[in-house]
């Protein structure tokens, strides 16, 4: 007997990125920030109470809701708290997408959009990256379009401009992922105050370092926050989360340091991989995407693994031979940098 609908029995789910259970692995191979979180998250942790925990949490995130408004300048009514980013990108396919109502975006980019639209039975409509993306997805104008800035997995920052351009051009809504944002120099959360049809998705786990608790935003004008709290799950965030993810927000300074450290080691990091001879270009996020031609990238990959070096490579087109990188601590950094450079000496390459 089949238990499943036909779409969940065809399709394939998202792949996480390995996670090694070695802890002295070099794990740069699903973009967590290398810095603990702030102390004043760890403080906000053991200050929750038992009876914070017998009873269900605040269903729009309390406290979390009010450090964001504070911090990002924008009333709470244009906010909703969710469970990690992936929960709004959940929300929103749910909200305006059916076998009716498509959904568009430009590739390669975030592995989990197709995964969602099948899940609702919605059209993808897709288009290449390397075109003139943002007027290809104006002209398709499906009832929801996804533009993820910084791009995952190539690591550019569309200008806000043009994606202004591409929001007024919409009739439908423009999701703008921004899990990577705080690594860049500019964002588009200013659009959410100009457009009605914006939404902007902000993550907890990278700049934050919060991956493990799970914890992210929405920030859009009240009529898609009141249309997005009807289909997020009741309970969405968890007492425990709401407390460690506002105190996160409101330590500003020790964000901008972790911020800052990483930024530099990326600098680095792309100079010292151009320099071997891969291509790498420019990064808004706190990874790069490290182009390979003089070795293949799967047995680059490989052999980064055998040494328990762990990046991320994905067998798709125009990925194959590329590998994403994400920045660590300078110490693991360099032993990435000197594991690449050994494989290329091997590899018979100067």
């Amino acid at each position: 007997m089949e238990y499943f609908r036909d779409t969940i029995e065809k399709m394939a789910g998202y792949t996480p990125g390995f996670q090694p259970k070695n802890p002295d692995a070099v794990k740069l191979n699903t973009n967590e920030n290398p810095y603990p979180p702030s102390p004043k998250v760890m403080e906000a942790i053991r200050s929750v109470t038992d009876f914070q925990l017998r009873r269900y949490p605040d269903p729009m995130g309390g406290v979390f809701r009010q450090a964001a408004s504070e911090v990002f300048g924008l009333p709470e009514d244009h906010i909703i708290c969710v469970n990690g980013g992936d929960e709004l990108l959940n929300c929103a396919f749910r909200a305006f997408c059916d076998a009716k109502r498509p959904a568009a975006w430009a590739e390669p980019t975030y592995s989990l959009y197709p995964v969602l639209a099948k899940l609702q039975d919605c059209p993808a409509i897709t288009i290449d990256r390397q075109g003139n993306w943002l007027q290809e997805l104006a002209q398709i104008n499906a009832a929801m379009t996804i533009a993820c800035n910084p791009n995952a997995p190539t690591g550019e920052f569309t200008d806000v401009e043009k994606v202004a351009d591409l929001a007024k051009r919409l009739s439908g809504v423009l999701l703008i992922d921004e899990a990577y944002v705080d690594f860049s120099e500019d964002d588009c959360l200013r659009l959410v105050k100009q457009f009605p049809n914006v939404i902007v998705l902000r993550s907890m786990s990278k700049g934050y370092s919060l991956a493990g608790l799970r914890a992210g935003l929405g920030f859009a004008q009240p009529k898609l926050i009141e249309g997005l709290i009807k289909v997020k799950d009741s309970y969405n965030i968890d007492a425990v989360a709401i407390q460690a993810a506002a105190a996160a927000l409101r330590d500003r300074k020790y964000h901008e340091q972790c911020v800052q450290k990483i930024k530099s080691e990326r600098r680095r990091v792309i100079d010292r991989l151009r320099q071997v001879g891969l291509i790498v270009p420019e990064s808004g996020a706190n990874f790069v995407l490290a182009q390979c031609k003089a070795v293949r990238a799967d047995v680059l990959f490989e052999k980064l693994t055998a040494q328990d070096i762990y990046v991320r490579y994905f067998r798709l087109p125009s990925l194959e031979d590329k590998l994403r990188i994400a920045i660590g601590t300078p110490e693991q950094n360099d032993k990435l940098l000197a594991a690449i450079q050994e494989i290329l000496k091997q590899e018979g390459i100067k």
